[in-house]
């Protein structure tokens, strides 16, 4: 039975997510999608008012639930527990004894415009939450005298008998996840494309059990099982033998149920809110249904038998939880006479049932005399966590509700997730992600659980028009406040004494005098009265005006400049590529970005020409025509003219529009091959020194630079290096020349960004260099052809010209003590150990920062990060961008676990690794990530998990996809490249990953993957996703997969036909065009709603991606098969199932 067969409530996959400029929001926040049936109960609320959580009894520790012993946990994942007082993210009242505002309580109106805060609300700074916030809890005191907790529900999984010795046993023993398969395989329902599609509804409702145990398979129309079963209703028989325990969510939570935190590989139920269903089909229970039933000492799973009877007193544990940052249960009690309501996170479980035939009769007892060992069997694909299901989940649990950041330690939503931010304090998740949001207190703990601590930071990121940009603070002359010693920027976390007169500061403890400008009084909680009057005291992010100290020679800067450099070589010429660039220009230029409410952009352009010698032209608005000025002496570069290179664009309109008229043709006939890179880049350097201000170059080459000039390069492509100790030359630059080159444009502020359009080999490794240490983007068009490339290289130079830039930017991370920056990932340069230089920083880029200690946390006053950017604006204003986040720190590893976020965890990983292969050949590389990951799990099993038989597999809640996406990371192109990756591609994506943010690395190591065919025509949402495995697909159906750099539309080979005369407007399988680069644009309802999609999905990504169209069967399926990351890769990577079972192998081998 697939996972996924139950009735989901929550929005579809594809929803557009509130991260991107520029598209609607249908079906968000609770309004019914349409095709998708409706859940029974409203959108969670937060807690009910009135009710106090029951205090822990003394003895019991709140972090474990029951005297001095681990959290238990099963078989996938893991919430941990949480002390059972925690109600979730709700803000603890303020020491003025001030009513806590509710998390989404609306902007009184009274208030400034930025102040989402009610008065009283927040001491100095921001309140600690008193509890991890944003998870269920996971564990609670068990209280004698309350109601039984049913054993069927039992997770700590005790082995008896000796663990198995063989490989053969190990593998049977993982598998005991899921053993053999039951004989009637449901249906899956229509509106999730899990396998073949078929014309069942999805049910939802309860079975109850009736006592006789036969299991009565259910004819067609009555639709596929419920994944939810007894919701409620006490049953007379005991679970069935040989089924796994799933991660499970608990909606409510009651005195004297101690639910563990845990994962085990096994059923999976959507998340639902509240109160139990009213059951609406009978009928007894089903294969793979977990069953709450009266205490009973039969086991949950198959990988032991059943425990003597001893093991039954004490307090028994409830089922496992699956708490992917839910959102906090409700407190109050559950009606009278009904079993809690399970949720789970994985796969329905194939267990064999009594009274029918499994695949695998009989359960292995590793206590008694071995028998014939029983034929191998595979994990079941549905039985282990699943990514989609995991962003599903996230989605109904917290797409609803803004995240409010006024709480320390919460842990966002995740970037799949379409969500608001309301800033109280801390920077929005869409400028700073963390790793983890519990940092451990020590160095030690930090070494023992090998979590690496990182933010990903985002500095200009472009916010949803419903979210406010960062305010812009002038505190005139004197600039902006700041401590004395450490020199961290007035926020939300420095703390006013004296009277106000003086204040500490936050990250050094320096107390510094407070500006006689600046001083004001504070009110009786201790906070300055004029606290919502200023941005710096109440929100986490805004921006200073910086005064002349912070602008280099302390004089203010001149508007940046844009230089157009275009390659004019005979191959740049012949594919058209030249005349294209010159016509889009023409129009481009009226679109330079420009501060907010100015009529016209201050930016200044420029324009040059080049083969094996550069031409510079004088646009000067007073001429009637251009002038060409050539430069043949590359070896000594200068810029021959000054006045009318870098002109306004309205002021030389009529020359500007006159010069890219005559470029093409000038160039028509031209029979030269050769090119020269370094002088160019050279020659922008100087005429940007010379006009004395900052700028960007945008670079459109074709070809290796082998002309005689500084710079030039020798073709060293060489395959057979791959997976040997010289393998790291390949993304290494075979001169220095180009690191020196780098360093000079980033003293002067000029950033460039490289259009490549290479036939050959070009050498990004080398080429790359400057562009990627001056903070700039490198776009590649391989084999350009001007029919099927046009579209996506004018959507990029667009984009790429008009997007949000600061240049000449220095940004420095600041740290409370105990924690300092050591490490760096990103397009940048460096010339000292704290400042990140960028020549640019545009609204796409991110740096990624790696934290170590220095010395010991306190859990009082937590960890506080500082991002400060240094940059100027387009209009040549210099601003400081502040950025401020508090953590929380920790003593005990499972609330490091508990408050981890995979996907930025990834991120850090995946950026490490890409830069380890410069120094390290790339098994080592690959070795090492699954080392740390094995760590990781290791140290979770031991230190958090509760004891359980070493043939299972146990993960964190929170990293139960780690196994997945590291896969997905190892089997990359720059790890593990297949026999069609050139070197030039290895190297560019190596280049593109290190600056991508959160949501851009996770859908391109994880793919979205869309059933096209299951698309609501009439709805303004996507289908739902399905996973990347080939399994999934069906023949007769149309899928769309994206990456973030490229979209393939696969087509099945028995599509129907009227399918595929609206898409394609064609009237047979054999008819499509694989060179399509854009769908027809058809009058019908499947093709507006599949061009939609493709809009849609185009919008969120900083790249636009190429189409690509995927004949099933056809010699194009095998790049297309590359992105299905859960199954084998030709390049040798294994199947996400395989790499499960090694991963279960590492961890055992650690913990033996």
């Amino acid at each position: 039975m697939s996972v996924n067969q139950q009735a989901h409530t929550g929005p579809p996959y594809g929803q557009p997510q509130p991260g991107y400029q520029g598209y609607q929001q249908p079906a968000y926040r609770g309004q019914p999608l349409p095709g998708v049936p409706q859940s029974q109960y409203g959108a969670y609320n937060g807690p009910m008012p009135g009710y106090q959580q029951p205090a822990p009894p003394q003895g019991y520790f709140p972090s474990l639930g029951f005297p001095s012993k681990g959290s238990p946990v099963s078989l996938n994942s893991d919430t941990s527990s949480l002390p059972p007082n925690s109600i979730g993210s709700l803000r603890p009242p303020p020491a003025s004894g001030a009513p806590p505002p509710a998390s989404g309580a609306s902007v009184p109106s009274g208030h400034v415009a930025y102040s989402q805060l009610g008065h009283g609300d927040v001491q100095n700074g921001i309140p600690t939450s008193t509890a991890p916030v944003q998870r269920p809890p996971a564990s609670q005191p068990f209280l004698p005298g309350s109601a039984h907790t049913p054993v069927s529900q039992t997770s700590t999984f005790q082995q008896y008998g000796p663990p198995p010795a063989s490989v053969q046993q190990l593998i049977n023993h993982v598998a005991g996840m899921t053993v053999g398969s039951t004989t009637v395989s449901a249906p899956p329902p229509a509106g999730l494309g899990y396998g073949p599609p078929t014309s069942v509804p999805p049910v939802s409702g309860s079975f109850s059990a009736t006592g006789s145990g036969l299991y009565t398979p259910y004819t067609a129309s009555q639709g596929p099982p419920p994944s939810s079963v007894s919701e409620g209703l006490p049953l007379a028989q005991p679970p069935f033998p040989g089924q796994l325990i799933s991660t499970q969510r608990l909606p409510t939570q009651v005195p004297g149920f101690a639910p563990p935190p845990s994962t085990g590989i096994g059923p999976s139920y959507p998340p639902t809110a509240g109160a139990p269903r009213p059951p609406t089909m009978t009928g007894p229970p089903l294969p793979g249904q977990t069953l709450a039933g009266p205490p009973t000492s039969q086991p949950n799973h198959v990988s032991s038998p059943p425990p003597p009877p001893s093991t039954m007193s004490g307090p028994h544990h409830g089922p496992p939880i699956s708490g992917l940052h839910g959102p906090p249960p409700p407190t109050h009690p559950p009606q009278p006479g009904y079993q809690m309501q399970q949720n789970g996170s994985f796969g329905q479980v194939r267990g064999p049932q009594p009274n029918y035939g499994g695949a695998y009769p009989g359960v292995p007892n590793y206590g008694s005399q071995p028998g014939p060992p029983p034929p191998p069997k595979r994990l079941d694909p549905d039985s282990i966590p699943s990514p989609i299901q995991v962003i599903e989940d996230d989605r109904s649990n917290r797409g609803s509700e803004p995240f409010v950041t006024g709480v320390r330690g919460q842990v966002p939503p995740l970037v799949t997730t379409n969500f608001l931010v309301k800033d109280q304090g801390n920077a929005s998740p869409r400028y700073i992600r963390c790793t983890s949001y519990n940092i451990p207190c020590t160095s030690d703990m930090a070494k023992q659980s090998q979590v690496p601590l990182a933010a990903v930071i985002k500095p200009l990121a472009t916010l949803p028009p419903e979210e406010n940009l960062p305010y812009l603070v002038d505190h005139g002359e004197s600039g902006p406040v700041r401590c004395n010693r450490c020199k961290a920027y007035m926020c939300p976390f420095m703390q006013f004494i004296e009277g106000g007169r003086r204040f500490q500061c936050c990250f050094c403890s320096c107390v510094t005098e407070v500006p006689p400008h600046y001083f004001q009084h504070l009110d009786h909680t201790g906070k300055r009265v004029d606290f919502y009057d200023r941005p710096e005291l109440s929100l986490g992010s805004y921006e200073f005006l910086a005064t002349v100290d912070y602008c280099k020679n302390n004089k203010f800067p001149s508007p940046p400049a844009f230089i157009f450099m275009i390659d004019v070589s005979y191959n740049a010429v012949k594919s058209g590529l030249v005349r294209l660039i010159c016509e889009e220009l023409k129009s481009l230029l009226d679109y330079l970005p420009r501060e907010g409410n100015m009529e016209e952009s201050a930016i200044r352009v420029g324009f040059v020409t080049y083969n094996k010698v550069l031409h510079f032209y004088n646009v000067k608005s007073s001429l009637a025509q251009p002038q060409m000025m050539v430069v043949s002496d590359v070896a000594d570069m200068f810029v021959p003219l000054l006045d009318g290179f870098l002109v306004n664009v309205n002021e030389s309109r009529t020359v500007i529009a006159s010069l890219l008229d005559q470029i093409p043709e000038m160039f028509a006939d031209t029979r030269e091959t050769e090119t020269v890179f370094a002088p160019v880049i050279q020659a922008g350097l100087e005429a940007l020194k010379a006009a004395e201000c900052a700028g960007k170059l945008f670079i459109f080459h074709t070809s290796l630079p082998i002309a005689e000039a500084p710079g030039k390069l020798k073709n060293r492509d060489d395959r057979k290096l791959i997976n040997t100790d010289k393998e790291k030359t390949l993304f290494q630059p075979q001169t220095s020349f180009y690191n020196n080159l780098a360093k000079d444009c980033v003293a002067q502020g000029c950033c460039v960004d490289l259009f490549l359009f290479p036939n050959q080999y070009l050498d990004v490794a080398t080429l790359g260099v400057v562009t990627y240490q001056t903070g700039g983007s490198i776009y590649k068009y391989a084999y350009f052809q001007l029919e099927t490339d046009q579209d996506r290289f004018l959507n990029d130079l667009r984009r790429d010209v008009q997007k949000e830039v600061g240049f000449d930017a220095v940004m420095r991370v600041r740290t409370s003590t105990g924690i300092r920056a050591t490490d760096f990932f990103g397009a940048f340069y460096m010339s000292n150990t704290t400042d990140v230089e960028m020549a640019g920083l545009d609204c796409d880029k991110t740096i990624t920062v790696e934290f170590k200690h220095d010395d010991k946390l306190s859990e009082d006053s937590g960890a506080l990060l500082q991002c400060a950017l240094l940059y100027t604006s387009c209009a040549g204003q210099r601003r400081l961008r502040i950025h401020n986040l508090s953590l929380n720190c920790c003593t005990q590893l499972a609330d490091l676990y508990r408050n981890c976020e995979t996907d930025t965890l990834i991120n850090y990983l995946a950026k490490y690794a890409y830069r380890g292969v410069l120094s390290s050949p790339v098994k080592a590389v690959r070795d090492a990530l699954i080392s740390q990951c094995a760590q990781i799990l290791a140290c979770y099993r031991k230190n958090c998990a509760s004891p359980s038989s070493a043939g299972q597999l146990i993960l964190p809640e929170c990293m139960k996809l780690l196994p997945v996406y590291l896969n997905c990371v190892l089997k990359s192109d720059v790890l593990q490249p297949g026999p069609d990756v050139t070197t030039d591609d290895r190297a560019y994506i190596r280049q593109l990953v290190t600056s991508m943010d959160v949501a851009e690395t996770n859908v391109f190591f994880y793919p979205r993957l869309l059933p096209l065919t299951k698309a609501d025509v009439d709805s303004d949402s996507l289908p739902a996703a399905i996973r990347n495995s080939e399994e999934r697909l069906s023949k007769g159906d149309i899928y769309l997969l994206e990456n973030g750099l490229n979209i393939f539309v696969w087509v099945g080979v028995n599509v129907q036909q009227g399918l595929l005369q609206n898409l394609f407007g064609v009237s047979s399988f054999g008819h499509i065009s694989n060179t399509l680069s854009t769908l027809p644009v058809l009058e019908n309802p499947f093709s507006k709603k599949v061009r939609s999609i493709v809009d849609m999905l185009q919008m969120q990504r900083s790249r636009y991606m190429k189409l690509i169209i995927v004949k099933q069967e056809d010699k194009l399926e095998m790049l297309f098969r590359h992105f299905l990351v859960e199954d084998k890769s030709l390049s040798g990577g294994a199947s996400y199932v395989d790499f499960l079972c090694h991963m279960h192998k590492e961890i055992r081998q650690l913990l033996s």
